[in-house]
């Protein structure tokens, strides 16, 4: 695969350098998991006989803050390209300014919600421009990755399913040049379900499409020749899996039926690429959220019944997968390489704890706004933010109201807690303001922006405005919490707290041998784990996640730091590290 290569079609014929090929793919988000498994994960793909590895380049991870850019770590998406070539994998790049994915805002940066004015997914002078400085740091590194200069990235999309959100030619044409003006010269695509709306909405001349969906292949292949006639039929995404939200149940299918629709496109001829191969997990605060008739945050885990686990482990869906591709082309992909080691470290002591009164001015600074200001206009990504002004005495009795909160609002009067004021259930919380003043402490957590559909303008925090007896209440303090400097808090022994106080733990777990395990909170009720400074994710009781994966990678021989921020748990004592992982 060192030569240069070239992917074409002709007609209905998907070819390389003019020869036939059919692409056997697995879509693995280098985002959502850890480096140091890439080499692992790529590697069990090619096992099972795939050719090809598809990708999304989420924006919001690699410029983190306007003209701020990331591509260390997580999102170091070169050595992830590196490794697939060393593996003699194809790779389909997906760097669409929107990628969907179940991920925060879709992948858009927090940053553009700054901006109320801005249309995003649309030729926008204001949107378009930000593309294009983005696309002027992103696109020069995929460059020296693509099949045309001797790398594995064999496609690149220039927008997702972009369909099923509007229909703007000129946006799309836009993207296509501005890929094209930056010596992208490997085939293009877009990707929409298939249906007649979608297509037409979707699809731009000169732009191979290809469609999304997870049963009825020669129905989807059908409508796809309705609008583009003879092209190739390749799904972009054969959903052979799902993903989870809060208080829902969790999704798997059923392994024959899954296996057994990718046979019949096997040997029709379609080229496919699974979605997932690997789900991987929304570590932070990067999980993203649907909002139709009601707002749904997705959890932590993004394991989505693929064919490898959460945590990378072979499934039953892998080796009858494997036994099909081998059975159709003939070729022995080789053994089955073995998972990674887990390990049952136990119950782990949370000895030590502050709570979040305390430490707020070792986590922030506050900031003087006449109004609340959303976490967009204060300058915060992820996380929490507090708000907090004075009532002044002798207003009486009445209710606390927030006009349009996102998420989820704690309400505090001289730090006891009085209430939730959730975006799904936006009640008011009463209270009665006596002969002395008091303090209103609101603390918002912003729970995943929406990543689908015509509801992503998402911005977070308090969005209008709070009211005391109908009255617009004024002059606050404003401290944000994206909780990147835990590092700073100061603990002290174990302490009582009251109902619902906010508080961040500590415990320390001592090793002999770093391996992957579960992490779960037998007595939480919601919060978000860090291990040595990592953030793992949010946990939350109402399930359907029990337990959270913590890679091997993250962990150390001696000793490991464990700190836990639970927001509603009267008190927190330990936390448990098993070797099974139980999604619900």
């Amino acid at each position: 695969m060192n030569s240069k290569k070239l992917l074409s079609y002709k007609g209905k014929q998907l070819l390389l350098n003019e020869q036939p090929i059919q692409l056997i793919s697995g879509a693995i988000h280098y985002f959502r998991s850890i480096p140091e498994d890439w080499v692992d994960y790529l590697t069990k793909l090619k096992a099972c006989g795939f050719n090809t590895v598809e990708t999304y380049l989420p924006w919001n991870l690699h410029e983190p803050e306007e003209g701020v850019y990331n591509f260390e770590g997580l999102a170091n998406v070169e050595k992830f390209f590196e490794i697939a070539h060393s593996l003699g994998l194809y790779v389909i790049a997906r760097p669409s300014p929107y990628i969907c994915a179940e991920w925060e805002f879709g992948g858009l940066p927090y940053w553009l919600l700054k901006d109320h004015n801005i249309n995003i997914r649309t030729y926008d002078k204001k949107f378009v421009e930000k593309i294009d400085a983005y696309y002027d740091v992103l696109i020069p590194k995929l460059v020296p990755f693509l099949s045309t200069n001797g790398g594995p990235i064999i496609a690149v999309q220039i927008e997702n399913e972009y369909g099923s959100f509007g229909n703007d030619k000129r946006y799309l044409n836009y993207l296509k040049d501005a890929l094209q003006q930056r010596n992208v010269d490997v085939l293009l695509f877009t990707s929409d379900g298939p249906t007649d709306w979608m297509l037409t909405g979707g699809t731009v001349q000169d732009v191979l499409p290809t469609v999304n969906f997870g049963s009825r292949p020669t129905e989807s292949f059908e409508i796809l020749e309705k609008h583009a006639g003879a092209v190739p039929h390749i799904v972009m995404e054969y959903w052979n899996g799902w993903f989870d939200h809060w208080n829902s149940g969790h999704h798997t299918r059923n392994v024959d039926e899954a296996v057994d629709i990718f046979k019949e496109m096997l040997y029709n001829g379609a080229s496919v690429n699974f979605y997932m191969f690997h789900g991987g997990t929304n570590f932070g605060f990067y999980n993203g959220a649907n909002c139709g008739e009601k707002y749904n945050p997705t959890i932590t885990s993004y394991d989505y019944d693929a064919p490898l686990t959460e945590a990378g482990d072979i499934t039953e869906k892998y080796l009858k997968l494997k036994n099909v591709i081998e059975e159709y082309t003939g070729i022995d992909a080789g053994p089955v390489p073995e998972n990674s080691k887990k390990m049952a470290y136990g119950t782990v002591q949370l000895s030590q704890s502050t709570q979040l009164f305390d430490a707020l001015n070792q986590l922030s600074s506050p900031i003087l706004s006449p109004q609340p200001l959303t976490m967009e206009k204060a300058n915060q990504d992820y996380g929490f933010i507090l708000y907090r002004t004075i009532l002044p005495k002798n207003m009486g009795a009445g209710s606390i109201r927030i006009d349009n909160v996102a998420d989820r609002a704690h309400i505090f009067i001289n730090q006891e807690f009085k209430g939730i004021i959730a975006r799904w259930d936006q009640q008011e919380i009463d209270i009665h303001v006596g002969e002395n003043d008091v303090q209103l402490d609101i603390l918002v957590e912003n729970l995943g922006r929406v990543n689908y559909g015509e509801k992503m303008f998402d911005p977070k925090g308090i969005v209008k405005g709070v009211r005391f007896k109908g009255q617009f209440i004024f002059d606050w303090e404003i401290y944000t919490l994206p909780l990147t400097n835990i590092e700073q808090l100061s603990f002290n022994p174990l302490q009582p707290v009251r109902k619902n106080e906010p508080t961040f733990y500590k415990g320390t777990l001592t090793l002999s041998e770093a391996a992957d395990t579960f992490i779960e909170v037998p007595s939480g009720k919601k919060g978000v784990i860090f291990i040595n400074g990592f953030n793992i994710g949010r946990y939350w009781s109402v399930g359907p996640q029990e337990t959270y994966y913590v890679p091997s990678s993250i962990l150390r021989k001696g000793i490991n730091e464990v700190i836990v921020f639970e927001l509603d748990a009267e008190k927190l004592q330990t936390v448990q590290f098993t070797d099974v992982h139980r999604l619900g």
